[in-house]
C-alpha cells in the first residue's frame, strides 16, 4: 500500500506539466461542443469555481444525481472518493471521510465528526432525511473545516442543496415501481410571483418498500421503508441589493429495523422486530445583502426538530430458537432533538487581482437540546442453573444540552498575478450539560455532568494558477472536536473523554482538460490526529445482549494518509465517462483491551484502503440513454482494536440504467447491485447465543439486487 501511494504521488506530480499544457490549450482554443459546465462550490464562505477552491471537493450536480441515484443520498456515495458510511440503521446517519467519523451514536452525546447540512439546516448525525427527490446538488468538502464549520466538521462537510424556485411556472410528476414491494410518487411545482419580486417551489414525495429482510418466524418482511419528504422554498428579492431564501422541510421516515440474523443471512428469527424511524421538521432563512456596498452581509438562521426511535430485538431470536433456554430481550432508544443556529458574516468584495486582499469576519451560535428515553427489558434463564436471575427491567430518562459560540475570520489575496493565498481562523467554545434519572443495571441512577471546551482551528493555503482553467494548491489546516462525557451506566473511569485535534497537510491539482471536454482533480494528504475519539463496545453481562454498552474513549495518536481524485471526460459528444479513486492508509495507537493490556497499533475502523468508482453515460440524439456505475471497496475493520479485530470482505457492485428521454417525459428501467454482491455495512462481535461459550461476528448486509422502472412527466 505504501509503495502504491508513493507511485501515485509521483504520477500526480509528474502530470502537472501535462495538465498545465492542456489547460493552456483550453484557454487558447476554446471549448468543444461537449464541454463540461463550470462547477461552482457554495458550501465555502464565498461561492467559488471548483478549480479555485484550495481543498479536495466533490460536487454531484442534478443530472449526476438523477442518473446515478434512485432514492437516497446513500445511492451516490460511491461517486465520492474516501467517503463511506456505517450501518446499524435503515438509512445512513453516520459517515466517515478519510476514515474519520462515527459508527453509531444512539448512546452518547451528539458530537459528530462529519457535518451534514440540508439547505442550511443542521442534520449532523441525523442524515436519514437526505432523500434525493428534487435535489439539485450534493457538495462534499474533505478534510477538517476548522474555519468554515468548526467542531462538527473535524473530518469534513456534506452539504445537500435542493432545487431553487424556477423563473418560469411549471410542475412535474415522478413515479417508480420496483421489486420488494417498492413504489414512489413525487410531485414538484414552481412559479414566480412577479408582483412580489419572488418565486416559490414545492416538492413532496412518498416512497415505500417492503424491505430486503424476511422474518421466518413471523413470515413477513420486517425491514419495510415508508419515507415521506416535503419541502417548500421561497426566494424574495426586495431590492437589487438583497436576496432572501427561505426553506421549510418535513421528513417522516417510518422504517422497520430487523437487520441482524443469527446465521448472518437475510432471514431473521426475531419475535419482536424493531424500528428505525425519524420525524424531522426544519426551517432555514438565508439573507444576503450588499446594502452597505461594497460590503456583503450574510445572515443564516435555521432550526430543526427531530424525533427518532431505534429499537430492536436484542436477542435476535424467539422462544423456539433458544429452547431449552429462556432468552428474550428488547431494547429501545428514543431521542427528541432540537438544534437552532445563527451565523452572521460580513465580507469585503472578493479579491480583484495582484496585490488586492479580501476579508471576512463572522459569528456563529448553536444551541442543541436532546431528550432521551432508553428502555431494556427481558429475561434469561438456564435450566441447568435455576438460581440465576437474568431479568432486566431498566428505564432511563435523560436530557442533554450544548451551546457552541464561535468567532471566525478569513483573509484572501494575491501574492502575484497567478499566486493566491488564504488564511483563516476560528475560536469556538462549547458548553454542555447532562442529567439522567431512572433504573439502570438493576439499581437507581441519577447523574449530573457538565463540560466546557475552548477550541482553535484554521487554515492557510497557497494556490498557483497554471492557467485560466487549472490550478494547484498546498494547504495546512487544523480541525477540532469537543470533548465531553459518556452517558448512562458506564464502567469506572470511563465517564469523560478529551477533545480531539487534527492537522491536515494537503496538496492538489484541478484542471479542465482537452478544450473543456473533461475535468480532472487529484490530492494527496497527511492527517495527524491527537487524542482520537473512538467508540468502543463493552458487553457488561455476557448473558444479557442489552448490556452491550458503547462508550467514547481516547486513543493517543494516529494518522490518515492517502490520495484521492476524480475525472470526467466526454469521450464523444454522446458519451461521458469518468471515475473516482480514494486510497487510504490509517493507523491508531493507544488504548487497552478488556484485560487491561495495551492494544497494538492497527488500522482505524471503517477505513477501507481503497475505494474505486467508474461510470459511463451515453445519450443519443434520438432520446435513448444508458448509464452504468461500477464501484469497488476494500475490506475494513468493523471496530477499534480494543473491541475486536473482525473485518468485512472487499466487494464490487454494479448499477445499470437504460431509458428514453423526451422534453416533456422520460422513462427508465434500472437495476441496482446487478450481480447481487453480498457485502456488509456493519458488524458486531459479541456473546449472543446461549450458553454463551464464545463470541461471534454478526453483520448487517447491504442492499441486494433490486430492479424497477421510473417514469416522469414535466410541464414547463
Amino acid at each position: 500500500m505504501r509503495s502504491l501511494l508513493r507511485s501515485l504521488s509521483v504520477l500526480v506530480v509528474s502530470a502537472l506539466p501535462v495538465v498545465a499544457g492542456h489547460a493552456q490549450a483550453n484557454r487558447e482554443s476554446g471549448t468543444g461542443e461537449a464541454a463540461l459546465e463550470e462547477v461552482i462550490v457554495t458550501a465555502t464562505f464565498r461561492p467559488q469555481s471548483l478549480t479555485e477552491v484550495p481543498a479536495s471537493v466533490t460536487v454531484l450536480d442534478r443530472k449526476t444525481l438523477e442518473d446515478a441515484g434512485q432514492q437516497h443520498v446513500q445511492d451516490v456515495l460511491a461517486l465520492v472518493p474516501n467517503l463511506s458510511w456505517a450501518g446499524g440503521t435503515s438509512r445512513p446517519r453516520y459517515f466517515q471521510i478519510r476514515g474519520i467519523g462515527e459508527r453509531e451514536q444512539y448512546e452518547g452525546a451528539p458530537n459528530p465528526s462529519v457535518g451534514f447540512l440540508i439547505d442550511d439546516i443542521d442534520f449532523s448525525g441525523l442524515g436519514m432525511p437526505a432523500t434525493l427527490f428534487d435535489v439539485a446538488r450534493v457538495e462534499v468538502l474533505r478534510g477538517p473545516q476548522g474555519t468554515r464549520y468548526g467542531a462538527n466538521a473535524l473530518a469534513g462537510l456534506i452539504a445537500v442543496h435542493s432545487a431553487d424556485p424556477g423563473a418560469l411556472p411549471g410542475y412535474a410528476v415522478d413515479a417508480s415501481l420496483g421489486d420488494f414491494g417498492t413504489g414512489s410518487l413525487g410531485f414538484t411545482a414552481t412559479a414566480p410571483i412577479e408582483s412580489l419580486n419572488s418565486g416559490w417551489r414545492f416538492a413532496v414525495q412518498r416512497y415505500r418498500s417492503a424491505g430486503f429482510t424476511h422474518n421466518t418466524f413471523l413470515d413477513r418482511n420486517t425491514n419495510a421503508r415508508d419515507e415521506l419528504t416535503g419541502r417548500f422554498k421561497w426566494r424574495w428579492t426586495p431590492s437589487n441589493a438583497t436576496t432572501v431564501d427561505a426553506t421549510l422541510l418535513h421528513a417522516n421516515l417510518d422504517n422497520g429495523y430487523d437487520a441482524f440474523a443469527i446465521d448472518n443471512s437475510r432471514h431473521t428469527l426475531s419475535d419482536r422486530p424493531g424500528e428505525d424511524s425519524q420525524r424531522a421538521t426544519g426551517a432555514s432563512v438565508r439573507v444576503v445583502t450588499t446594502a452597505w456596498e461594497p460590503y456583503t452581509l450574510t445572515t443564516i438562521g435555521s432550526y430543526a426538530g427531530s424525533k427518532s426511535v431505534n429499537s430492536f430485538d436484542a436477542d435476535w431470536g424467539n422462544a423456539a430458537s433458544w429452547a431449552p433456554y429462556t432468552y428474550d430481550y428488547y431494547s429501545s432508544s428514543s431521542r427528541d432533538r432540537s438544534t437552532a443556529n445563527l451565523e452572521l458574516r460580513l465580507a469585503s468584495p472578493a479579491v480583484q487581482g495582484a496585490g488586492s486582499t479580501a476579508w471576512l469576519a463572522g459569528l456563529y451560535l448553536l444551541d442543541l437540546k436532546e431528550d432521551g428515553r432508553d428502555l431494556l427489558t427481558g429475561t434469561y434463564a438456564d435450566p441447568s442453573d435455576p438460581s440465576f436471575d437474568g431479568t432486566s427491567d431498566d428505564a432511563l430518562a435523560n436530557r442533554y444540552e450544548a451551546t457552541n459560540v464561535a468567532v471566525f475570520g478569513q483573509l484572501d489575496g494575491y501574492l502575484a498575478e497567478r499566486w493566491r493565498w488564504s488564511a483563516g481562523m476560528r475560536l469556538e467554545q462549547r458548553t454542555a450539560s447532562y442529567h439522567d434519572a431512572g433504573i439502570w443495571g438493576g439499581g437507581p441512577q441519577v447523574t449530573d455532568l457538565t463540560a466546557r471546551n475552548r477550541m482553535l482551528g484554521g487554515q492557510v493555503s497557497l494556490s498557483f494558477d497554471l492557467s485560466q482553467a487549472a490550478s494547484t494548491y498546498l494547504s495546512l489546516s487544523r480541525g477540532y472536536k469537543a470533548g465531553g462525557f459518556n452517558l448512562g451506566a458506564v464502567p469506572p473511569g470511563g465517564r469523560y473523554f478529551a477533545p480531539e485535534s487534527l492537522w491536515n497537510l494537503e496538496a492538489g491539482i484541478k484542471s479542465s482538460i482537452l478544450r473543456g471536454r473533461g475535468f480532472v482533480d487529484a490530492a494527496v494528504f497527511y492527517e495527524s490526529r491527537r487524542n482520537l475519539q473512538v467508540r468502543t463496545g463493552k458487553q457488561l453481562d455476557p448473558a444479557n445482549p442489552g448490556t452491550y454498552l458503547f462508550i467514547t474513549d481516547n486513543l493517543d495518536r494516529g494518522y490518515n494518509l492517502g490520495l484521492e481524485g476524480s475525472i470526467r471526460y466526454f469521450l464523444t459528444p454522446a458519451l461521458e465517462v469518468g471515475g473516482s479513486l480514494g486510497l487510504l492508509r490509517t493507523r491508531a495507537s493507544g488504548g487497552l483491551d478488556e484485560g487491561g493490556a495495551p492494544v497494538a497499533t492497527r488500522e482505524q475502523a471503517h477505513a477501507p484502503e481503497y475505494q474505486l468508482g467508474t461510470y459511463g453515460t451515453w445519450r443519443h440524439g434520438s432520446g435513448f440513454m444508458v448509464r452504468f456505475d461500477v464501484s469497488s471497496q476494500d475490506n475494513f475493520y468493523f471496530d477499534v482494536p480494543s473491541d475486536h479485530n473482525q473485518q468485512s470482505h472487499a466487494y464490487t457492485t454494479a448499477n445499470l440504467k437504460v431509458g428514453y428521454e423526451r422534453p416533456a417525459w422520460s422513462a427508465y428501467a434500472w437495476v441496482r447491485n446487478a450481480f447481487d454482491a453480498d457485502y456488509a455495512v456493519r458488524g458486531f462481535y459479541f456473546y449472543n447465543e446461549p450458553p454463551f461459550l464464545e463470541k461471534k461476528l454478526y453483520t448487517q448486509p447491504g442492499d441486494p439486487r433490486q430492479a424497477g422502472v421510473t417514469v416522469n412527466w414535466s410541464f414547463y
